[in-house]
Formats: structure tokens, sequence, C-alpha cells
């Protein structure tokens, strides 16, 4: 009851925006007050569970002893996660990765306009090697990598890529957030010699295919590397079910999103 007649600020704005959402055809840019930030978005109907999931849930949340943690947003968006941390860790040294070069813009200007535009924004797709690589941008928050995400529907352009391993072993990383819209099973296998420069890792597991689930090779690997990990939350995804589910269960949904946190167990 209290926090429905005394919601706080950030619930309130997700209030806000929900309403005006409902009369917001899908894929329309535009601007919204969301209590401090004045942002940008590029598709309000994602915007809302992006903002209600990192501000309202808090599900980023992380602790570290360092005043000015090292942090890696791969899979930026439109800057929420980096906006949220530069609240928690104002000091903060992160790097923000975003494939769509719209987006990429957008994210830049919600930085600059909300007090961090100290963020590096890198407008490229984190992936296994240097170079380009073929992106299908959707217009909002689930664009891929065409090779690992198949036909999705999207503007498909060559974009910018960045061998994330090259930039893990720069220097040690206090937080990797990888939200990489199915490319993390790639990703992470190319970086494995390198996850000892991770100290805690946030990532998204986009089980896509029925066939090929990616998460049980993914805790593998996390496990070879030294870490302890839970995996948080499971959201469900049935408009990216192309097929009808099969077996015994037709009406569960067989395609969704693992949040898997990751961290070094202390030492006794």
């Amino acid at each position: 009851m209290k926090r429905w007649l005394a919601p706080t600020p950030e619930m309130a704005a997700w209030h806000h925006a929900c309403k005006i959402s409902e009369h917001t055809p899908r894929h329309t840019p535009g601007r919204i007050q969301m209590g401090p930030y004045a942002l940008r978005y590029s598709d309000l109907l994602t915007f809302c569970p992006q903002w209600h999931d990192i501000f309202v849930m808090r599900s980023l949340a992380f602790t570290t002893p360092a005043a000015a943690p090292r942090i890696l947003d791969c899979g930026a968006n439109v800057g929420l996660a980096s906006l949220f941390f530069k609240r928690e860790y104002p000091q903060a040294r992160i790097t923000a990765f975003e494939a769509d070069p719209a987006i990429a813009a957008m994210l830049t200007e919600n930085l600059r306009t909300n007090g961090a535009s100290d963020v590096d924004v890198v407008t490229a797709a984190v992936w296994t090697g240097n170079g380009e690589i073929e992106f299908s941008a959707d217009g909002a928050d689930a664009g891929a990598i065409t090779a690992v995400a198949g036909e999705t529907g999207g503007d498909v352009k060559r974009v910018p890529a960045v061998r994330l391993a090259d930039v893990l072993a720069q220097e040690p990383v206090d937080l990797l957030k990888l939200d990489i819209e199915g490319a993390e099973t790639d990703v992470l296998a190319d970086c494995e010699h390198q996850l000892g420069n991770v100290k805690a890792l946030l990532l998204e597991v986009h089980e896509f295919i029925p066939s090929r689930r990616r998460c049980p090779a993914l805790l593998q690997l996390l496990d070879r590397a030294g870490f302890s990990y839970a995996v948080t939350h499971i959201t469900p995804l049935p408009w990216r079910q192309h097929d009808p589910a099969t077996g015994p269960f037709p009406h569960r949904a067989h395609v969704w999103v693992e949040a898997v946190s990751a961290w070094r167990p202390s030492t006794p």
C-alpha cells in the first residue's frame, strides 16, 4: 500500500512513462523526463521495462570497494545502465559499447545531457574480432549480430566490431555488463583466458534456440574462470517464438533471457 500511495521517484517516473507508452506507436523516437533525467528513447515500449529493471528493481546494483570502478557496459542501448552506474559511483570509469549507430547517438546525447559526458562511448559491437560485422538493427533494444541471431527482420547494416578479449587484456575490470542479444556465447568463449582480469560480471543469456541451450556451457565457462555465479531471474520472450512449442507443454515459452551474476569468491 505504501508503494502505491507514496511511490519512489523512480517508480513514479516509470508509471508516467507507461501511461505515455499506451498511446505511443512502436519504434517512435522521442524525449521524456524521468525524474532528474532528460532522456531520448528509440522505442518507449521497450524503454519502460528497461527503466523498471534498472532503476526500480536495481537489477544492476553491485558493491565494490573501489571509489572509481572500471566498468564495461556492453550493449549500452540508450544509456540507462551507464547512468545508473554513474549515480551509484560518480567517479566510475565507464566505456559504453553500442553497435546500432542511431541508438549510439541517443546514448551519447543522454550521457552528455545528464552529467555523464565522461563516459567513453564506442559505436561498435563487441565481438570475437576487430573490423566490421553485419548487424540487424531493430530500432529498439533487440538489435543483434546477424551471424548469431539469424533472421530477425531488422535493418541489416555493417558496423564496426571490437574484440572484447583485447579490451579485457588491457587492465583489470571491476564490472563487465554484457547484454549483446545472443552473441554472449561466442564472445565469452573468446574471452575465457582474459576473464582473470574481471572481478564481477552481469550477463544476459539469450536462449533463442530450443535445441541448443547456451546457459549450461556458459556457466561451466564461468566456473572454469574461477567465478561463483547465480541465475537471478528468467524473462520469457514469447514474441520471439517463430514456431509453436512442441512436446507436452505447448503453452509454455521456449524462448527466454536468463540473467546471470558472477563474482570472485572471497579468499578465507
